[in-house]
């Protein structure tokens, strides 16, 4: 039998009286909680915390991450201990929930902590869970996921190529650094021409300041030696778990650290049976990243900055298509790619709309078939492309979204390239782009379950011919 974990939702709110101050201030934390086991009451449980921390005034980070024991009879306790960024300082939220049968509802709901930094105590509060408006999102959210197979970032690095001629394969990660808001793009691409010339690889690195003009390098082309592990090719590598290279004043060196499985933004089986004109994955839907960008007199520094890398292999390019990666904070992953085909008969239907959700764990929707075709007559997503703003909407099942990607024209980057046939395209990125979600659920009417804006960290581009 295929093991099973355990993933759910809470919200807490209280206050916090820091010792620089002499005054409470209101808290909420909004934590997505996973373990690899279903929750039993008589053990204890380890999980996994990421989510959001806001303390009014001092402190607002979705990043924040961390761990819980949960051991309700072994050990009658919850213990919550939390990783958070203030102005700065990263600082550790510890607290426990003492359960006592004499109150088990007061000792369930109210949690005690202390603020810490490096060891040493900077505050301390009370939070409580709130039944009235907390118990029923809280119930609902709860989810028994089967633990994945075996599969590492790693299997979906090795190159897709086999030698035929009219391939194209890339290679490539995003990143936000939040210390800064800059955006990093490094783009790593193998073509296979039509006429059997032979492969070559190339590629750009390109780095977009919250506050600056977006710059950019190219490298290569170079002939092409397959190489198992991932792209390597003069000095250039994107293998797993490392980022290297240089490129006229850009050098890079990046280690990459996944947060969780593989994400096909494309049906799964494409990427096994490459049948479609081309296939889109992530082999890990949330990656950190450490280590340094330089370019010129400067240098940027990056400690757990939050991105993605994502692998493609196809055909060549769409005739128009869109793109966005938004890391949703709390462990939430949205990816888009809407398309027009290449291809005669394809080329005269509007975009295809391939998107996966990624929330508490889980992908929604189930199969990445049902936002591209339909589903039982609700008909499919709707993508309307465009600069500087572009669109996405639609519905399955019971949840519909929509969504609205900014490239504002000072963000965004424009670069051509050519397909395996020699015909040209031109794609404008922006990894500093902004973006809107609404995410709704019927419940005998359409109502209000998540909603996200993201400023300047959203990833997005649009293409064409």
């Amino acid at each position: 039998m295929t093991a099973r974990g355990t993933a759910f939702r809470e919200t807490m709110l209280g206050r916090a009286r820091l010792d620089d101050e002499d005054r409470d201030r209101p808290v909420r934390l909004d934590l997505a909680v996973r373990a690899d086991a279903v929750l039993l009451p008589h053990r204890t449980t380890p999980a996994r915390v990421t989510g959001r921390v806001r303390i009014a005034g001092r402190a607002d980070d979705a990043d924040a991450e961390g761990e819980l024991e949960i051991s309700p009879l072994a050990r009658r306790r919850i213990r919550y201990r939390i990783t958070f960024t203030m102005e700065g300082r990263r600082l550790v939220l510890d607290g426990w929930k003492s359960i006592s049968p004499a109150r088990p509802v007061r000792s369930m709901t109210v949690l005690p902590y202390t603020l810490y930094e490096d060891g040493e105590r900077v505050g301390e509060g009370t939070l409580r869970f709130p039944l009235t408006t907390g118990l029923l999102p809280f119930l609902t959210s709860f989810r028994f996921p089967r633990a994945a197979a075996e599969s590492t970032a790693a299997e979906h690095l090795a190159s897709r190529w086999d030698g035929k001629p009219g391939r194209t394969e890339v290679w490539y990660t995003t990143l936000t650094d939040p210390a800064t808001g800059t955006g990093v793009w490094l783009h790593h691409e193998v073509v296979a021409p039509t006429d059997g010339s032979g492969a070559h690889a190339h590629g750009w690195v390109a780095v977009f300041p919250k506050d600056g003009p977006v710059e950019h390098a190219r490298f290569g082309p170079v002939p092409w030696t397959d190489r198992q592990q991932g792209y390597e090719a003069e000095g250039i590598r994107a293998q797993a778990g490392q980022l290297a290279g240089s490129a006229g004043p850009f050098t890079w060196s990046l280690t990459e650290t996944p947060q969780g499985g593989p994400l096909h933004t494309f049906p799964r089986w494409s990427w096994r049976h490459p049948l479609l004109p081309a296939s889109h994955m992530l082999p890990a839907a949330r990656c950190l990243y450490s280590g340094t960008v330089r370019y010129g007199d400067n240098e940027l520094r990056l400690d757990g900055a939050t991105g993605a890398g994502a692998r493609i292999y196809g055909h060549g390019n769409a005739r128009r298509w869109a793109w966005l990666h938004a890391d949703l904070g709390g462990g939430d992953v949205l990816e888009i790619v809407a398309a027009v085909s290449m291809r005669p008969g394809l080329d005269r239907l509007p975009p295809l709309v391939f998107l996966r959700l990624l929330r508490d764990g889980r992908p929604w929707p189930g199969r990445a078939e049902r936002t591209a075709v339909g589903w039982a007559g609700l008909g499919r997503f709707r993508a309307d492309i465009g600069l500087p703003e572009w669109r996405v909407s639609g519905r399955v099942g019971r949840r519909r979204i929509r969504v609205k990607v900014t490239q504002p024209p000072q963000r965004t980057l424009a670069l051509d390239y050519t397909d395996p046939d020699g015909s040209p395209a031109v794609c404008r990125n922006s990894e500093t782009a902004d973006a809107e979600v609404s995410l709704e659920r019927w419940w005998g009417g359409w109502r209000p379950e998540a909603t996200w804006r993201l400023s300047g960290t959203a990833h997005a581009e649009v293409g064409d011919r």
